[in-house]
C-alpha cells in the first residue's frame, strides 16, 4: 500500500497537484460558510483576490524551481547521501514517515522561525501576517521573495535527508492541505481542536500565531505537526475569541488588501515593536 502511494506521488501529474490545491481551497471555503469562526463583514471574493494572486506566484516559482528538487533528490539517491541513507535499513513506511516529519521541520518550521527572527526576512513575511481576515485563502499568501526563501529551506531538507521525489511530493501535498486547514475560518469544538493540536497544527493553534501582537505572533510556527513547537518551547494557547488579525504596525486594511502595496511592503521602513511595546 505504501509503495503504491509513493509510486503515485513519484509521477503525480501537474493536473492532480492542481486538484489538490484547488480542491482543498474549495472544501475549506465551503466549510467556512457553514461553520465560521468569525462572521467577517467582507466580500469574500474581493478579499481573496490578492491571496489568490500570491498563491499563483508561489505555484509558478515552485514549478520553475522543481527541477532543482528533482536533481538534488536524484543525486542523494545515486550517491547514498543523506540521513535516510545512513541509518540502518528500515521499512518503507518508516522512511516515509521520517521523511515527511523532518521535511516539515526543515522546510516549514525552521524557515518560519527564522523569518520571525531576522528583520529583512520578517519584512518579507509580513505580507502573510498583514491579512486582516484570515481564511483558507490566506494559506499561500506569500510574497514571491518568501516563496524563494521557503523553497531554499525545502531544498536544504531534501539534501540533508536524501528524500526520494515520491516523499517530497507527498510532503508538499500534505503541507498544502494542512496550511489550508489551519488557516481556514472554521470553528471546531474547542476540545476537538485541542486534541488535534497534540499531533497536528489545528486551526485554533495556528490562529494564535496570527494575533496582531507579540508574544503570540512569535508562537506556533508549525505547519503539519505540532511537535516542533512543543519540543522547542514555541507553543502557546490563546483564547480564539480574543484574536485580532493583522500586524499592529501596518494597520491600513485597505492597503493590506492591494496587490501593488503588498508587493512593496517588504521594502517599507518599519521598526518591529519590542515586548514592552506590546503590553
Amino acid at each position: 500500500m505504501m509503495q503504491e502511494i509513493i509510486n503515485y506521488f513519484e509521477g503525480i501529474p501537474s493536473l492532480h497537484r492542481s486538484f489538490i490545491l484547488v480542491g482543498g481551497i474549495t472544501l475549506f471555503w465551503l466549510l467556512e460558510g457553514v461553520f465560521p469562526l468569525f462572521k467577517f463583514d467582507y466580500k469574500k471574493w474581493r478579499h481573496a483576490i490578492p491571496n489568490i494572486f500570491f498563491t499563483l506566484t508561489t505555484v509558478l516559482i515552485n514549478f520553475f524551481l522543481a527541477f532543482i528538487l528533482l536533481k538534488t533528490s536524484d543525486w542523494t539517491i545515486d550517491y547514498g547521501f543523506g540521513v535516510l541513507h545512513w541509518i540502518p535499513e528500515i521499512p518503507l513506511w518508516t522512511e516515509v514517515l521520517l521523511g515527511v516529519i523532518f521535511l516539515d521541520f526543515i522546510g516549514a518550521y525552521l524557515p518560519h522561525y527564522v523569518e520571525h527572527q531576522i528583520k529583512p526576512l520578517w519584512m518579507i513575511h509580513l505580507v502573510h501576517h498583514s491579512d486582516h481576515k484570515v481564511d483558507t485563502t490566506t494559506a499561500n499568501r506569500h510574497h514571491p521573495l518568501e516563496s524563494i526563501v521557503r523553497f531554499s529551506f525545502t531544498l536544504l531538507g531534501v539534501f540533508l535527508l536524501g528524500t526520494s521525489i515520491g516523499i517530497i511530493m507527498l510532503y508538499q501535498a500534505l503541507s498544502v492541505i494542512s496550511s489550508q486547514f489551519n488557516h481556514a475560518n472554521i470553528k471546531l469544538p474547542k476540545k476537538i481542536d485541542l486534541w488535534i493540536s497534540y499531533l497536528l497544527v489545528s486551526p485554533d493553534m495556528h490562529k494564535t500565531h496570527h494575533h496582531y501582537r507579540l508574544p503570540y505572533t512569535d508562537k506556533n510556527y508549525g505547519n503539519i505537526f505540532s511537535l516542533w513547537d512543543r519540543l522547542f518551547g514555541t507553543y502557546a494557547e490563546f483564547d480564539r475569541d480574543n484574536i485580532v488579525y493583522g500586524v499592529d504596525v501596518f494597520p491600513d486594511e485597505k492597503k493590506n488588501n492591494e496587490i501593488g502595496s503588498l508587493l512593496k511592503q517588504p521594502f517599507e521602513k518599519y521598526q518591529r515593536p519590542t515586548m514592552s511595546q506590546t503590553d
